[in-house]
């Protein structure tokens, strides 16, 4: 069969109840580019033929491509059709310096932006309990939010502080550590935990990739210079677009 028909075919991508058809076929076509099966300069089916492949109006193959033109996956040329543009240079963060999203995005010249899923005062989880020191009936602030670099959707943070630390969750937009940072209570060191996941549907929606992809875990809690924890994070991030390096030295 021909490779076109296996990879655009419905039952390759579509799956009822998991969104638009366009948003699905959007993800699809970008795990597909992630994951190598379409190499860069591979030149997608015309629309009209995509179209029937996938079987799928022309409308919805046209927002699905012209989504990822939008996120510089795809390029479309005058008079030759669409093709997949060569992987964009993964972004790199060390795992020796404690910088938040936002600050590492300053610096490496990207806008940071988030989008917030929800926030408040909650009663704290178990996970929040162990690296914070809570008791079960105290209260937690939480913030959860969907992490932009230049308007691509990088990250998924799940933010928890004491109350006393941050009593009022509404004050974060897009940097927490600037909030605290305002009220003299950042945090100087941190211990992480990296492993590889896979998503699940609502977080995959919200990256904008394959339900079941590859991504990083990293949950980190966070130390003021007495030691006490005052923040515990748990991160998914696109490891299509994001490497943590570590810098590892001989002892004398």
């Amino acid at each position: 069969m021909d490779d076109d028909q296996v990879l655009f075919r419905p039952d390759a991508w579509y799956r009822a109840s998991r969104g638009p058809r366009y948003e699905q076929l959007y993800r699809h076509l970008a795990a597909a580019i992630g994951a190598g099966e379409l190499p860069p300069e591979t030149q997608l089916p015309p629309e009209r033929e995509l179209a029937l492949i996938a079987d799928v109006s022309r409308v919805t193959v046209r927002k699905a491509v012209s989504q990822l033109v939008e996120d510089g996956v795809l390029e479309q040329r005058r008079g030759a059709g669409t093709f997949v543009r060569p992987a964009r240079a993964k972004i790199e963060q060390s795992l020796s310096s404690l910088l938040s999203f936002t600050d590492y995005m300053r610096q490496r010249g990207k806008t940071s932006s988030s989008r917030i899923l929800r926030r408040g005062l909650f009663l704290p989880n178990p996970d929040e309990q162990i690296a914070l020191g809570l008791s079960a009936g105290e209260r937690v602030a939480r913030v959860e939010r969907l992490r932009f670099a230049d308007d691509t959707p990088l990250a998924l943070e799940w933010s928890s502080l004491p109350t006393d630390v941050l009593p009022d969750p509404e004050a974060v937009e897009t940097s927490l550590y600037d909030v605290l940072r305002a009220a003299g209570t950042a945090p100087t060191r941190a211990v992480q935990r990296i492993t590889a996941v896979n998503l699940t549907g609502a977080d995959a929606r919200l990256l904008m990739l394959a339900e079941g992809a590859a991504v990083l875990r990293i949950d980190r809690t966070a130390y003021v210079p007495s030691g006490r924890p005052i923040e515990f994070t748990r991160g998914l991030y696109r490891s299509d677009i994001y490497d943590f390096i570590a810098e590892l030295r001989l002892d004398a």
